[in-house]
């Protein structure tokens, strides 16, 4: 009979490979290619996920690893844009082509209705063989050959079947500019000659290496891909499987690590669309259902969160007024003055990380709990 992971054991486990329980020394890409990406919807939530995550990070590093290429922006897992390593980038993208076709649903799919899409991928193609154009660009470019359909879901169709990278400075600290897009090959370049592209397999065992144990449905959830029950078939002479507390069969690397359900967790503050909460179809491990609605918004935000002994106990932001930076801090019940006290020193950390101005004070303040 599998042994049972309790819902703390599943938690210290993802907390763990998350670097949540501890920050580690580890340079920005053997992070990002631990975490198997960083979701990257807006610009500054993965620098303050790798803040949270590792020892002495500097904003520079990982504008520093866009720049060079090492890291790339991009649209991977969930048809999303995600940062991840530049082999991941190429070794993965292809495998996520379904999802990114399921994209171009809705009003893109009615939009495009009629027309070739080959033909108009193939034009897109060239357009971007002469240069990098912003998505709003490219549609323009297209329409003014395919009049009837709209811009949108002409730039929609290239971005759903050919990988392309935003160009930096976009997604870099504070960038709000359109993005500039190249095809990933083109970016990376040479660099892809020795790539070998990755397996369904392969992606079950760097999820599991990041975030299990996990269900299949788990790996669905974060990926976007089906078909998982024929890989874990496969596998499954190579995993360890375990029970969750709901009669679920949970699979996992054989040595990864599952601590001890009562070690210590420290105060975290986690990302807005921090993957620690999107990589589950199942988040109880590190959310209530009850608080479910306060992180994930009805407008497709997802908050910036507190964990305290592990789980979800609230939500954070900054505001900022004339030289003074507030991490505003909304606790979901009443904290202990021992947890109060250890989440407001985290919040004053993550401000000397965020700020820069010399003369700005900085300033805490947590809302009663509603």
């Amino acid at each position: 009979m599998a042994a049972v992971l309790s819902r703390r054991a599943l938690n210290r486990a993802t907390l763990a490979r998350q670097m949540l329980l501890a920050r580690r020394k580890a340079s920005v890409v053997q992070a990002i290619e631990k975490l198997a990406g960083l979701q990257a919807q807006a610009p500054n939530p993965p620098y303050v996920g790798l803040w949270s995550r590792l020892e002495g990070f500097h904003r520079a590093q990982l504008t520093d690893a866009l720049k060079n290429r090492r890291i790339v922006r991009m649209s991977t897992l969930r048809a999303t844009l995600h940062l991840m390593t530049a082999p991941d980038a190429w070794a993965w993208r292809p495998l996520l082509e379904p999802v990114h076709q399921r994209g171009l649903s809705g009003l893109h799919a009615r939009a495009l209705e009629g027309v070739d899409r080959a033909a108009v991928v193939k034009a897109g193609r060239a357009l971007l063989d002469d240069g990098p154009l912003t998505g709003t660009a490219l549609g323009q470019a297209l329409a003014a050959r395919w009049k009837d359909h709209a811009p949108a879901s002409l730039a929609a169709l290239i971005r759903n079947n050919v990988p392309l990278v935003h160009l930096p400075p976009a997604g870099s600290w504070n960038s709000h500019q359109n993005a500039l897009l190249q095809p990933l090959g083109d970016w990376l370049g040479d660099a892809t000659a020795e790539i070998a592209i990755a397996t369904q397999d392969d992606l079950l065992l760097r999820y599991l290496a990041a975030f299990g144990p996990a269900t299949l449905a788990d790996a669905g959830a974060w990926s976007g891909l089906t078909g998982w029950k024929a890989v874990a078939d496969r596998l499954r002479p190579q995993l360890r499987v375990f029970t969750g507390d709901a009669g679920q069969e949970l699979f996992d690397l054989p040595r990864a690590p599952r601590p001890d359900p009562d070690t210590p967790a420290p105060p975290r503050l986690v990302a807005e669309w921090d993957n620690l909460l999107l990589s589950h179809a199942d988040r109880r491990r590190v959310l209530d259902e009850a608080h479910r609605a306060r992180v994930f918004t009805i407008n497709g935000i997802v908050r910036g969160t507190v964990l305290l002994d592990g789980f979800v106990a609230g939500t954070w932001k900054i505001e900022r007024a004339t030289r003074t930076a507030t991490v505003v801090l909304e606790p979901f019940t009443r904290w202990s003055a021992a947890d109060r006290r250890g989440v407001q020193e985290e919040a004053l950390r993550l401000l000397a990380f965020a700020t820069d101005a010399e003369d700005e004070r900085h300033a805490v303040r947590v809302l009663s709990p509603a």
